[in-house]
């Protein structure tokens, strides 16, 4: 007498729609959130310098440069090795090698050096050398030296400089983006801010 053979349970019946594959589009949108590239949070890098308009908001970063809050400013003058370098415009006289025109006093984190207008987006020829001399006898040649690049809150003049100096060779560039008002707002300690001499020039 032959066995009788059972038969398989009958599945379910098929649906179609969203709630149908409801854990399946849950993965979906889990792995694309993971694996789909982000876009840029912020303002992007431009390819070259800024221009104009140097109080507004800024990139996140710096290629090449290490972006840092307060605190991390505070462990890096610890440590002995940081060069703070404020970039803040300032006016020339029109007169040949004229002085910087200072038309309000400015503070600075102390011992800091204030390097005015190697933050422009085209400097002139002058000033462009005169930077890179300036740094060269600040770091001693020393192209491994912590540089620090702040000058106000929002203001591409440091992003500016500090992306000049990764660009002349330098390995440890920190830009520091909330600059002296970051600083005063933690209620830091400041000093009056003096302009190094300017650049002569050929031209008044």
């Amino acid at each position: 007498m032959r066995a009788c053979r059972r038969l398989p349970p009958p599945r379910p019946a098929r649906t179609t729609g969203w709630g149908s594959n409801l854990p399946a589009a849950a993965a979906l949108v889990l792995t694309l959130a993971f694996t789909t590239p982000t876009l840029a949070a912020g303002i992007p890098q431009p390819d070259g310098y800024r221009l104009s308009d140097y109080r507004s908001p800024t990139p996140d970063g710096v290629v090449g440069a290490e972006t840092v809050d307060t605190p991390a400013v505070q462990t890096l003058l610890s440590q002995g090795r940081l060069i703070p370098i404020f970039v803040q415009r300032l006016e020339r006289s029109t007169l040949p090698g004229g002085p910087w025109l200072q038309s309000k006093p400015y503070r600075q984190i102390p011992g800091s050096v204030w390097l005015p207008n190697v933050g422009v987006g085209s400097p002139d020829p002058a000033t462009l050398a005169w930077f890179e001399s300036q740094l060269d006898r600040l770091t001693g040649g020393d192209r491994s030296r912590d540089l620090l690049f702040y000058c106000l809150s929002d203001c591409w003049m440091s992003w500016n400089a500090a992306k000049r100096a990764v660009l002349l060779g330098y390995a440890r560039v920190h830009w520091y983006p909330t600059g002296i008002d970051g600083w005063m707002e933690a209620g830091l300690p400041t000093e009056e801010a003096h302009p190094l001499p300017p650049p002569a020039t050929s031209t008044p």
